[in-house]
């Protein structure tokens, strides 16, 4: 690897690394601190989560064309940075006393914060690293493999600190996150968008261009079908896990272990993730993703103990890598590369944050009526055929279907 890649990959992964840490601390026990700490019910819970999709569904558009106006510029990801620095005061001192007191104010706060610091701006930051590999030669998925180190070390951590005070949790977010700062100065990208050959004047005509496209509701509709409903089913799995231990300390705890073996095998999988997905193809593994992701949910409804529980929770380090790979290669394979980062964050994360925002509160009832074991099994049959039909209307890795008009 010579200088200036291996510039490319370190700084790219530790720019993933410490963002994961900062999410991590913040939100990786978030629906515990929403069940235990502030006894909020599933369908409040469901609430706070729809919300915060919301929110996200309005703000991932704006990231998206900003980000492919700016090419690799990272003056968006600057003040993202700075955002996450003050994810300790705003949980201590906003949003926790404005949920316990004015529960609907401290959704509708919250749910912007969440959206700005975290929700949006990790498709930008992936985006934006995508986009700074494909220029450098670095393979996303080995980039992307520190962020989910990140989200490991800090939720084994996070899940011993909870039990004693989850507001700790917050502050140590606001430190990595000025270590997420630094690094996002250190990105280099200042020269690489002067020697492109074509500027990023994306036009709002680009973008409902997209709309228009066959192609792109394909793909839309295996967001909304597969991986939405899997993303809404693992909102409130920890509090199910949890339940499966003799006390709900000893179910925080394991969960923060075993949540970070699960990730750590995670980021071994996404270094060797690009190359099985070069070897069997986008859409195969997006399909192979959704189907690991039907048979976790449903498996979920299965099991009773917390052993069982324990290995159906670890089949999501097979999952992810396979689904970021895949959904980057789509994209490359079937569009333009140039709008790489409106696709991901329209296509993928804002579809996404509207399905959820549709079905988090529906489906948090559905735990509080059928029980989580019932919900899941009903989730688990709908993924399952909606992977099949995912099979019939995805394309294949043919030619680039859309072309935009930017010169």
């Amino acid at each position: 690897m010579n200088p200036r890649p291996r510039t490319a990959y370190w700084t790219s992964a530790m720019a993933l690394l410490t963002f994961f840490l900062t999410w991590s601390f913040a939100y990786s026990l978030f629906p515990l601190w929403l069940n235990q700490t502030l006894q909020l019910s599933g369908k409040q819970t469901g609430i706070v989560f729809a919300a915060n999709a919301l929110a996200a569904l309005f703000a991932m558009p704006v990231y998206g064309v900003v980000q492919d106006r700016l090419g690799t510029g990272k003056q968006l990801l600057r003040i993202l940075a700075l955002l996450t620095i003050a994810v300790g005061p705003f949980f201590v001192y906003v949003y926790q006393p404005l949920l316990t007191h004015h529960f609907f104010t401290g959704v509708c706060v919250g749910a912007l914060y969440s959206a700005l610091a975290f929700g949006a701006a990790v498709g930008t930051l992936e985006a934006l690293i995508e986009r700074i590999g494909r220029q450098h030669g670095v393979e996303f998925g080995k980039a992307r493999l520190w962020g989910s180190l990140g989200w490991a070390v800090a939720t084994f951590a996070a899940g011993i600190i909870f039990n004693i005070s989850p507001q700790v949790n917050f502050w140590i977010a606001s430190i990595s996150g000025v270590a997420f700062f630094v690094c996002v100065l250190r990105l280099p990208t200042e020269n690489i968008t002067a020697k492109t050959p074509y500027t990023n004047n994306i036009t709002a005509l680009d973008v409902f261009a997209l709309l228009k496209l066959t192609s792109f509701w394909r793909l839309g509709f295996y967001v909304m079908g597969v991986s939405c409903l899997y993303q809404i089913y693992d909102q409130q799995f920890a509090i199910y896990f949890a339940s499966m231990f003799p006390n709900v300390e000893e179910g925080n705890r394991f969960y923060g272990y075993l949540n970070s073996v699960q990730v750590f095998i995670e980021a071994g999988l996404m270094f060797i993730a690009p190359s099985v997905v070069n070897k069997i193809g986008a859409k195969k593994g997006l399909l192979l993703s959704g189907a690991i992701m039907a048979l976790r949910i449903m498996a979920s409804g299965m099991v009773d103990d917390a052993i069982s529980i324990s290995l159906v929770k670890l089949l999501h380090a097979v999952e992810l890598p396979l689904l970021l790979v895949s959904i980057f290669k789509y994209i490359s394979a079937n569009f333009d590369s140039r709008l790489s980062a409106t696709i991901y964050l329209i296509g993928f994360n804002v579809v996404s944050q509207a399905v959820t925002t549709a079905l988090s509160s529906v489906v948090g009832e559905m735990y509080d009526t059928l029980g989580f074991a019932n919900a899941y099994l009903v989730l688990g049959t709908v993924v399952t055929i909606n992977v099949v039909i995912s099979w019939l209307v995805l394309e294949g890795n043919g030619k680039i279907k859309y072309i935009s008009q930017i010169k």
